[in-house]
C-alpha cells in the first residue's frame, strides 16, 4: 500500500442574499458539491482530512458545519469560525478550506468561487470584458484601470491597428491599395506580450509602444482599420489572445464582432469637445505640437470613418451598457463598471 504523502488545500467561497437557514444550507451544499466535482473527491485515493469553515458576522441563522455533517462528511475534522467585522469586506459570505490527502502528484487544486465571491478571485473565473467606443472616449485608460482593479489583463486592440498603420507609414505604401497592404501584412509579425501586467506591442520584434502613440500613426490606424484584410487578421489574433486570459479588451467592435459572447459589455462615449480635449492633452503631454481645432476635426472625421465603414462599423452592441463619461472622472467610470459587474456575477 502506498503512503499518503501530499496534503492539498482547496479553497472556496460563496455568497447568499439573505441570512436565513434555507439559503445558507443551499449555498453550503452548492459550494461543497462543486469543490468535490471539480477536484474528483469521490476518488478513493483522495481523502478529506479536515474542512475549515468561516462565515462573515452577518450570517448567524445556520452553521455550515451542520450542513456538511448532514451531507455525510463525518470522517473529516470540521473547524468552524465567525470572521471578525472587516471594513469593506464582502458581506454574506461562506468560506471553506478543504484539506485533502492524496498520493504524490494526484491532486492539482481547483479552487471554487461562486456568485459574488467570484470578485475575491477574478483570476479563477474565465471571462472577457468588452469596452467599445469612439476615439478619445478614454477606453484605454478606463480598461487599464478596470483590469488593475480586477487583477486581470488589458488588451488594447487599437494598439494592434496602430502597429499595422506604423508599418505601412514606414514603407510609404498607399493606404487605399489593399492588395499591397495585404502583401505587407503577410510578412509582418505583430505580437502582444505582457510584462507585469503591462502590454507591449512588438512589430517584427521591435517594441513600438512609444512610436504608435504619435498623431500620424493614429490617422494611419484609422485608415488601415477599414481594410478587410487587416481586420480579418487582427480579429483572429485578438480572439486567440482572449481565449488564454481573463481580459478587459477595448476597441470599436469588440462586443459586436471580436467577442460577441463577452460576459460584460460596455459602450464608453463622451461628447466631441470632451474627447478632443482629452486627446489634445494626451498629445501635448507627449511633446507633440498640435492645435486643439485640428484634434477636434480629426475626432469628428474618425467618428464618420468608424461608424460608416463597411466592415464591423462602430456601434453599441444591443446588450452593452452605455456609459457617457463627459462629466465623469476615470475613477467614477471604473466604479460604475465595477458595480455593474458585481451585480451581474
Amino acid at each position: 500500500m502506498r503512503a499518503i504523502i501530499d496534503i492539498t488545500a482547496i479553497r472556496g467561497a460563496i455568497t447568499v442574499e439573505h441570512d436565513n437557514e434555507e439559503e445558507i444550507t443551499a449555498a453550503t451544499k452548492e459550494l461543497m458539491n462543486e469543490i468535490a466535482r471539480k477536484n474528483d473527491l469521490d476518488n478513493p485515493e483522495k481523502k478529506i482530512i479536515s474542512i475549515l469553515i468561516s462565515t462573515t458576522p452577518d450570517l448567524t441563522s445556520k452553521y455550515p458545519a451542520a450542513v456538511l455533517r448532514a451531507m455525510g462528511y463525518n470522517d473529516a475534522a470540521l473547524f468552524s469560525s465567525l470572521e471578525p467585522p472587516i471594513k469593506n469586506s464582502l458581506p454574506m459570505c461562506i468560506r471553506l478550506m478543504v484539506n485533502v490527502a492524496s498520493y504524490a502528484g494526484m491532486l492539482e487544486p481547483n479552487h471554487v468561487y461562486l456568485k459574488k465571491a467570484q470578485t475575491l478571485r477574478p483570476d479563477l473565473v474565465r471571462y472577457s470584458i468588452a469596452i467599445d467606443g469612439p476615439s478619445g472616449a478614454g477606453k484605454s485608460t478606463i480598461a487599464t484601470m478596470l483590469a488593475n482593479k480586477l487583477g486581470i489583463l488589458h488588451l488594447d486592440t487599437g494598439a494592434m491597428y496602430r502597429a499595422v498603420g506604423l508599418k505601412i507609414l514606414r514603407l510609404g505604401i498607399d493606404f487605399s491599395d489593399e492588395k499591397a497592404v495585404d502583401e505587407v501584412l503577410q510578412k509582418t509579425h505583430i505580437d502582444i506580450e505582457f510584462e507585469n501586467g503591462v502590454q507591449n506591442v512588438l512589430l517584427d520584434g521591435e517594441n513600438v509602444n512609444i512610436q504608435i502613440r504619435v498623431h500620424e500613426v493614429s490617422q494611419a490606424a484609422a485608415k488601415v482599420s477599414t481594410l478587410r484584410c487587416v481586420r480579418t487578421a487582427l480579429v483572429h489574433a485578438q480572439r486567440k489572445i482572449a481565449k488564454k486570459y481573463n481580459m478587459v479588451i477595448d476597441g470599436r467592435d469588440i462586443g459586436t464582432c471580436v467577442l460577441p459572447d463577452a460576459k460584460y459589455k460596455f459602450f464608453l462615449t463622451a461628447n466631441d469637445e470632451v474627447r478632443a480635449k482629452r486627446r489634445y492633452e494626451e498629445l501635448k503631454n507627449a511633446g507633440q505640437k498640435i492645435d486643439f481645432e485640428t484634434v477636434l476635426q480629426d475626432i469628428k472625421k474618425r467618428d464618420i470613418m468608424d461608424t460608416t465603414r463597411e466592415i464591423s462599423p462602430l456601434r453599441q452592441a444591443e446588450d452593452a451598457i452605455l456609459v457617457d463619461s463627459s462629466n465623469m472622472t476615470p475613477s467614477e467610470v471604473v466604479e460604475k463598471m465595477l458595480d455593474y459587474i458585481k451585480e451581474h456575477l
